[in-house]
């Protein structure tokens, strides 16, 4: 696929060529970046590339990212349209962004990459820089589950330990300054949520046209990437509505709710879903404004929801990580606290396996 393809940057104004240059945030003035190509509807195939004709570049080595199924189930009255993405290949969504992301480090001729994460993203970074032959670091908070460090070690990737989520995102910036080096920077790279996208280009074509989206808010990736998909079929005349979207944080972390409602100080700890403990996600303003335009609203959960959706999910045969087990008692929340009590179809991704957690999972379930 050869088209133009250019970066730039909301607030400056800075533009730069997506082929021949890159940046994880604007250099002018430390922004996040957007990329701007055309786009057409011609789904052909399977897995990301299905989309290429909506995508800035194409997945160059795809090891089956994508085309994840969907299971429906009643809940309460509810029909909930489960998206598994815990099924992509390093085991959570994040291989949709890592496909891409890294497919443009290859393209650009990088042969060293870095990431920070809590243990998805590093490990999905590492699967992809080992197939495409490249070298890679990931900082990861030293609690980060031992079963995710190991795949991340097998994979071939080095490890540098940091004390908290903070810590390894700031070891990494400071890192990131070497410039042959690819900092990945999944919270800030706009390739992850474009890449998200396709989530929801695949539940429309999977016949999914309700009236509601649940997602676990970390850095806020996911949500915007699922909120732009839905927003290009709306544009394209293939939808009728953009679904109202339902934001799940932990109260341990709670950036997008406090943005929204104000500071609060709650009692307790989710500090189980790691994957949601983003103090300070880039694009927090962009992330904020997507449940004020669909009508939507953010809910806060804490261990004991976690827990209880851990148990919920079990029940219906999906071995998830904590994170993806906050959506369902933000369902109940939202319904009960947002007055959405006219909800009929949800869509509800389940973004992490917990395969990669096992032991942790039998400890807090004790079926």
């Amino acid at each position: 696929m050869s088209r133009e393809v250019n970066g730039f940057c909301k607030k400056c104004g800075f533009k730069y060529d997506f082929f021949k240059n890159y940046y994880y945030r604007c250099p002018k003035c430390g922004s996040p970046l957007d990329i701007r190509y055309d786009r057409s509807w011609n789904p052909e195939g399977r897995g990301l590339n299905r989309y290429s004709s909506m995508l800035p570049i194409s997945v160059l080595k795809s090891v089956g990212e994508g085309s994840t199924p969907i299971v429906v189930r009643e809940y309460n009255g509810l029909k909930l349209w489960f998206k598994l993405e815990y099924l992509n290949p390093s085991g959570s969504f994040k291989d949709r962004g890592s496909s891409l992301a890294l497919s443009h480090a290859y393209k650009l001729g990088y042969k060293r990459i870095m990431e920070d994460s809590s243990g998805n993203t590093g490990l999905s970074v590492s699967l992809y820089s080992y197939i495409y032959g490249l070298s890679a670091t990931i900082v990861i908070p030293k609690y980060a589950p031992s079963g995710k460090k190991d795949l991340i070690r097998l994979f071939g990737a080095s490890i540098v330990e940091a004390p908290t989520r903070t810590d390894a995102a700031r070891i990494a910036l400071e890192m990131a300054k070497n410039s042959t080096i690819y900092y990945v920077a999944h919270t800030w790279n706009p390739l992850y949520p474009i890449a998200y996208k396709t989530i929801a280009y695949e539940v429309f074509e999977q016949g999914f046209h309700g009236d509601a989206v649940v997602v676990p808010i970390g850095s806020g990736g996911l949500a915007l990437g699922l909120y732009w998909g839905f927003r290009d079929l709306y544009e394209l005349g293939l939808i009728d509505n953009i679904p109202l979207f339902i934001g799940v944080q932990g109260v341990s972390s709670k950036p997008v709710y406090e943005r929204l409602y104000g500071v609060v100080n709650i009692q307790g700890s989710s500090e189980l879903a790691d994957g949601i403990l983003v103090r300070e996600p880039p694009r927090l303003e962009e992330i904020a404004a997507i449940f004020k335009e669909t009508k939507g609203c953010i809910v806060l959960i804490d261990n004991s929801d976690i827990i209880y959706g851990l148990k919920k999910l079990i029940g219906y045969g999906f071995i998830v990580e904590p994170t993806s087990a906050s959506v369902i008692r933000g369902i109940e929340k939202a319904i009960e606290f947002c007055s959405l009590n006219n909800l009929k179809e949800v869509l509800v991704p389940l973004t992490g396996s917990g395969l990669k957690m096992l032991d942790l999972l039998v400890k807090l379930i004790k079926l």
